[in-house]
């Protein structure tokens, strides 16, 4: 499976009036994840020409996470793409090893040319799909 990993430390500025992590600073840190692994992922000439959006977000709300604090984000992607759109795991865990937000994001790659969407390319798709 071609996962991709990060750390991402909460500060002041993501504690919301409740004292944790803002639920829009999850989004804004699942689009971090998801641009992390195509950046890493992707080869040069597929990020020059493509750009995706995010069309549909489904968050799970876990547990707390409070300023300087670190989580791991891992994501992945489980299945092939339906036309432009791939379905994309996220996960957060605490240093605890607890799942503090889980997500499955769907997003649509788009020409940048044309400012279209377009079938996923299936030489791309095998590059973030399992293996198997």
């Amino acid at each position: 499976m071609n996962e991709h990993f990060l750390e991402i430390t909460a500060q002041a500025e993501d504690i919301d009036e409740l004292g944790h992590v803002n639920n829009a600073v999850w989004v804004r840190w699942i689009q971090d994840m998801a641009t992390a692994h195509w950046q890493a992922t992707a080869p040069q000439e597929y990020i020059d020409r493509y750009i995706w959006v995010v069309t549909r977000h489904e968050i799970d709300y876990r547990g707390n996470v409070n300023a300087g604090e670190t989580v791991t984000g891992r994501t992945w992607i489980s299945e092939p793409p339906k036309g432009a759109r791939f379905w994309r795991n996220v996960s957060f865990a605490g240093d605890d090893g607890k799942l503090k937000v889980s997500a499955k994001t769907n997003w649509a790659i788009i020409d940048q040319t044309s400012g279209r969407p377009v079938r996923v390319p299936a030489e791309l798709a095998e590059l973030f799909l399992p293996e198997g």
